[in-house]
């Protein structure tokens, strides 16, 4: 059996070839060979937010996106992506998606769509910039891409922000489209070759997202039982090894972006931090006003916020 996995990464990402790469070849094996997955890097059969669509549709039994895409699809989608400036460590946000039911709040809103998701990773979200940066002034005269609650955070600071899609990131930052743009943080700037063409690699880190495999649920339903078992217990355990490796590669690949790149890790000036904190509270409010399961995991996330002293 082969499914049809299309990835809103680019072949060229980390993550294509240390994530679902992997995922391919430990599925693979783990199978004698029954249960193989065909990989499409982003836009080869669609990129971004158009993933979901045919992913529901099956025109490709599996795939991988930010919940960032689907705002619209899944009252939940913006908290399941991460909200900026709320968690600190990747172990709360964890914590957040699969002790405390978050993921499980996101999956009963998307089995209206016949689809599954399963947490691919957790990671940190920093912002690369072509230019430095030393006022809010500075700040408010910036382009940047962004996805989610980090375009809302962002533009409170003062930035005008727009969204785009992966494989256009290097040439839009490069004619200067954008200014900036997260793709992950460090890891992502360096194998999209972002650090070419935006050196500034901004600090403190804007916050934790979520990146998440989607699953046709028909496609789930026609597995053998075993088959079946094999792909969820892989893609659960395979998102606590990604989280805790994608965390240990940032430190060197930032490490050896300074020593060798030419990039230089800048902090955001005090008056835009201080607007990102406001931003926060703001944005949570806006996703507990969507109701639902939007409602039931923005309370929830603000429980544990209180209970961890952040609020």
């Amino acid at each position: 059996m082969t499914w049809k996995v299309q990835a809103h990464w680019p072949k060229a990402s980390s993550s294509f070839s240390e994530s679902l790469a992997i995922i391919a070849d430990e599925l693979k094996a783990n199978t004698d060979g029954q249960f193989e997955l065909q990989l499409f890097g982003a836009g080869e059969f669609a990129k971004g937010g158009e993933i979901f669509n045919i992913v529901r549709r099956g025109v490709v039994e599996m795939g991988t996106i930010s919940p960032g895409y689907i705002l619209g699809e899944a009252p939940s989608a913006g908290l399941a992506y991460g909200i900026p400036g709320t968690f600190r460590e990747a172990w709360e946000f964890s914590y957040f998606l699969k002790n405390m039911g978050m993921e499980e709040l996101f999956n009963e809103e998307l089995a209206k769509h016949g689809v599954v998701s399963r947490a691919e990773k957790v990671y940190p979200t920093e912002i690369v910039i072509s230019k430095p940066v030393n006022s809010i002034d500075d700040f408010a005269k910036l382009k940047l891409r962004s996805t989610g609650a980090f375009q809302k955070f962002l533009e409170a600071a003062g930035a005008s922000t727009q969204s785009i899609a992966g494989p256009e990131l290097y040439s839009s930052l490069a004619s200067g489209v954008v200014d900036g743009a997260h793709w992950g943080a460090a890891q992502g700037a360096k194998s999209m070759s972002l650090w070419e063409v935006a050196k500034y690699h901004m600090k403190p880190t804007l916050g934790l997202a979520m990146d998440t495999i989607i699953i046709n649920q028909g496609a789930i339903d026609a597995l053998e039982p075993d088959l079946k078992k094999e792909l969820f217990h892989l893609l659960d355990l395979r998102f606590w090894k990604r989280t805790a490796e994608y965390l240990y590669k940032e430190k060197i690949t930032l490490a050896d972006g300074q020593a060798n790149m030419g990039v230089e890790v800048m902090e955001f000036p005090v008056e835009v931090q201080e607007k990102f904190k406001a931003a926060t509270s703001t944005i949570i409010d806006e996703e507990r006003a969507k109701g639902g399961n939007g409602a039931k995991g923005a309370d929830m996330m603000v429980a544990y916020l209180k209970e961890l002293g952040y609020l």
